[in-house]
């Protein structure tokens, strides 16, 4: 439920003062009234969220809403949104969110999108940092994003470890990250 993820998020916040994030659709937080669940993220922790079902043009009453908690609307960036670009990262807030691929998330194969360019674009548009992410799953993906983006973002191959080793899930998830992590790090700067 939706409290017990802010139950989470604030066990969570005690430990570590790393920035967090949801992940959601709309109807939830739209449900819950944006009022009081940004000013619930305010109170537990939540630093930003990242709503995929929530289009650029019609971000503005989530955003009057979060803003007022402090809570960073993080904004999307699909390969189509070529011409779209420069409006959506010129007011993004805390990091820009580069979709690698068209397609429901999941991990891939292979990533055929020109991120260089799009992140470019992004870069043009604005200083914030842009983070790519959708279907990276293996280190020589996460090398090849941090050449060109400031950060790698990886969820669906974490989810499949957690779902495979259950309860177990700790030492893979750990081991997995610890990989990602070493490939990014041989990118940077």
């Amino acid at each position: 439920t939706v409290e017990k993820i802010f139950a989470l998020v604030r066990r969570i916040r005690q430990k570590t003062p790393v920035p967090l994030v949801f992940l959601t659709y709309l109807n939830p937080v739209f449900r819950y009234g944006y009022g009081a669940f940004f000013a619930r993220c305010a109170e537990t922790g939540v630093d930003g969220i990242i709503i995929p079902d929530l289009p650029f043009e019609e971000q503005a009453e989530a955003r009057v809403a979060a803003s007022a908690h402090g809570v960073e609307v993080i904004s999307l960036v699909a390969p189509t949104s070529e011409r779209r670009i420069q409006r959506i990262a010129s007011s993004a807030e805390g990091f820009l969110y580069v979709v690698s691929s068209l397609g429901v998330t999941g991990v891939r194969s292979e990533i055929k999108t020109d991120l260089a360019a799009i992140v470019a674009s992004a870069r043009a548009a604005s200083k914030i940092p842009v983070a790519v992410g959708f279907g990276i799953n293996t280190p020589e993906q996460a090398a090849a994003i941090a050449r060109v983006a400031d950060g790698v973002i990886v969820g669906s191959a974490i989810v499949r470890l957690i779902e495979e080793h259950g309860a177990n899930a700790g030492k893979p998830v750990y081991e997995y990250v610890r990989r990602m992590k070493a490939a990014v790090k041989s990118y940077e700067n």
